[in-house]
C-alpha cells in the first residue's frame, strides 16, 4: 500500500537559473558593439567625421576596459595569429607610409575593431554570440526601412549627410536618401548605399535562418524579420549582393550534403568534386560575364570598376613588396587621394576590390598574410560546420545549425571582397576575427568552461 513519506528523495522544488545582471549588461554593451560595426557609414552619414571617431574609438576604449576588468577565459596561445599578423604588418607601415596622417586614424579604427571582435568573442558564448548578432541585425534593418518611410513620409525628397536638403546640381551618389521606397527605385537605408544594405540584408536573411533551424524561441517574429531582410535586400538592388547569395545557397548546400555523408572515403570524393566546381564556375564566371552581369542588369565592368581598379593597380606596381602604407578606408581629403580617383564628382575612398586595396597598401606581404587569415578562417569554419561535434567515446551526437553560420559569412565576405573593400574593415573583418577567434578558444558548440554559462532563452533546445 502507498504511502505519504515525509522526507522525499527528490530535492525540492527552485526556481530556474538566471543570468546575472552583470552579465546582461555586458551581453547589451556586445549589442551595441554588433550594432556599431553593422551601421558602418551610417554614423558618418548621420553625425559626421567627430561624431564617428567618438563612437568608433570610444566603444574600442570602453570595451577594453571591460576586457581587463572581466578578465574572461581565454587560451592566448590560440588567438588568430595570422589576423594578428596582418594587424601588425598594417602598424608597421607606419614607418613607410607615404600619407601617414591617412594610416594613423585608419590604423586606430582598425585596432579598435580587431580589440572588440575578439572581446565580445571572449565574453559571450557561441548561442549567445548568434543571439547577439541576430539582436544587433534586427536594429539596424529596422531603422533602416524606418528611416526610409520617414524620408518619403514625413521628409518629403532626399536628403542630404547631416540632414540636409540636396540643392541644385547634386550627384545622387552624394545623397543620403534618395527617397525612392515608394517609386521603384534602389533605396540605400542608414547606410547611404545600396550595396551595403544588401549586404547586411543578406546576412539578417542568413542569421534568421539559422536561429529558426536551431530552434530559437519566438520563431513567428523571426520569420518577420527575414521578410523584412529580403524586402530591403530586393530594394537595394545590388549585383554583387545577388552573386554572393547563391554563393551562400551553394556553401549550405555543400555543407548538408557533407554532414549527410558517413564515411571519409565519400567525403574526400565529395572535396573534390567541390574544388572542381568551384573551379569550372570561377572559369565560367569569367567567360560569360557580360551576359550574367547583363542578367543582373550591369554593366560587365561592374559599373566603371575596372577603371578604378587599373588605376589602383598601376600605383600599386611602383611599390610592389611593402606596399605605399595602410589607409582603410582611403581618407578623400588626404592629398595622395584627393582627386586622384573620382566617380561622379565624388572622390572615391576604396580600390571596389579587397585584394587589390591590400596590394596598394600592403604590398605583397600584406595579401600573403591576408590570403592566409582568410584561408585559415574558411579552412577552420568549414569544419567546424560538417565535423560532427565529439568530445569523449559518443560518436553520434546531433548536429547545430549555429554552426553552419561561420562558413556561410566566408562565403559571403569572399564575394563581397572581390567588389568592395568593406570586408577589410568595420562588420566585415569585425566577423572574420570575431569568428577565428571564437573557432579556435571554443572548437565545439557548448563544451568548454568558455560555454558553461545558463541559457538566458527559454525553450531553445541545447545539444546533449
Amino acid at each position: 500500500m502507498a504511502a505519504h513519506a515525509l522526507h522525499p528523495i527528490s530535492a525540492p522544488p527552485a526556481a530556474p537559473i538566471r543570468e546575472k545582471f552583470g552579465h546582461l549588461l555586458v551581453r547589451a554593451w556586445c549589442i551595441f558593439v554588433l550594432v556599431a560595426g553593422f551601421a558602418g557609414t551610417s554614423w558618418l552619414m548621420a553625425f559626421g567625421v567627430a561624431g564617428t571617431a567618438v563612437v568608433a574609438y570610444g566603444s574600442g576604449l570602453i570595451s577594453m576596459i571591460l576586457w581587463i576588468v572581466l578578465r574572461p577565459g581565454v587560451q592566448w596561445r590560440r588567438l588568430p595569429w595570422l589576423a594578428v599578423g596582418y594587424v601588425a604588418w598594417a602598424t608597421c607601415s607606419i614607418l613607410w607610409s607615404a600619407y601617414p596622417a591617412s594610416t594613423v586614424p585608419t590604423l586606430l579604427l582598425l585596432l579598435s575593431t580587431t580589440v572588440q571582435a575578439m572581446f565580445v568573442g571572449s565574453v559571450l558564448t557561441w548561442r549567445e554570440l548568434v543571439r547577439s548578432i541576430a539582436s544587433a541585425l534586427k536594429w539596424v534593418l529596422g531603422v533602416s526601412l524606418a528611416f526610409e518611410i520617414w524620408v518619403s513620409l514625413v521628409w518629403g525628397g532626399p536628403v542630404m549627410p547631416g540632414f540636409g536638403r540636396p540643392g541644385r546640381g547634386v550627384d545622387p551618389i552624394e545623397m543620403w536618401s534618395r527617397d525612392n521606397l515608394f517609386d521603384g527605385g534602389r533605396i540605400q537605408g542608414v547606410f547611404g548605399n545600396a550595396n551595403a544594405l544588401a549586404y547586411v540584408a543578406l546576412l539578417g536573411i542568413v542569421v534568421f535562418s539559422i536561429r529558426i533551424a536551431s530552434r530559437a524561441p519566438r520563431r513567428p517574429f523571426l520569420y518577420a524579420w527575414i521578410v523584412v531582410a529580403a524586402f530591403l535586400f530586393f530594394r537595394a538592388a545590388s549585383a554583387t549582393a545577388t552573386l554572393a547569395a547563391a554563393a551562400v545557397a551553394v556553401v549550405l548546400a555543400a555543407a548538408l550534403i557533407m554532414r549527410a555523408s558517413r564515411r571519409a572515403g565519400v567525403r574526400t570524393r565529395l572535396h573534390l568534386a567541390y574544388a572542381v566546381i568551384a573551379l569550372g564556375g570561377l572559369g565560367a564566371l569569367c567567360v560569360a560575364r557580360d551576359g550574367v552581369f547583363a542578367l543582373l542588369g550591369r554593366s560587365s565592368d561592374l559599373s566603371g570598376r575596372e577603371r578604378i581598379w587599373e588605376a589602383v593597380g598601376d600605383r600599386a606596381a611602383e611599390r610592389p613588396v611593402q606596399g605605399w602604407g595602410f589607409s582603410t578606408p582611403w581618407i578623400p581629403t588626404d592629398p595622395a587621394f584627393d582627386g586622384w580617383i573620382v566617380d561622379h564628382g565624388v572622390t572615391v575612398m576604396q580600390a571596389h576590390n579587397m585584394w587589390l586595396d591590400v596590394f596598394l597598401q600592403l604590398g605583397v606581404i600584406g595579401v600573403s598574410l591576408m590570403a592566409l587569415t582568410v584561408f585559415a578562417f574558411g579552412w577552420r569554419a568549414w569544419f567546424f560546420a560538417i565535423d560532427r561535434p565529439r568530445s569523449d567515446f559518443v560518436a553520434d551526437r546531433p548536429y547545430s545549425a549555429l554552426t553552419l553560420l561561420p562558413p556561410l559569412v566566408a562565403a559571403l565576405l569572399l564575394v563581397q571582397g572581390l567588389a568592395e573593400s568593406t570586408p577589410l574593415l568595420g562588420w566585415g573583418w569585425m566577423l572574420l576575427v570575431m569568428f577565428s577567434f571564437k573557432i579556435k578558444q571554443t572548437p565545439l558548440l557548448s563544451r568548454g568552461p568558455a560555454e558553461q554559462r545558463p541559457v538566458g532563452e527559454q525553450g531553445e533546445r541545447l545539444p546533449t
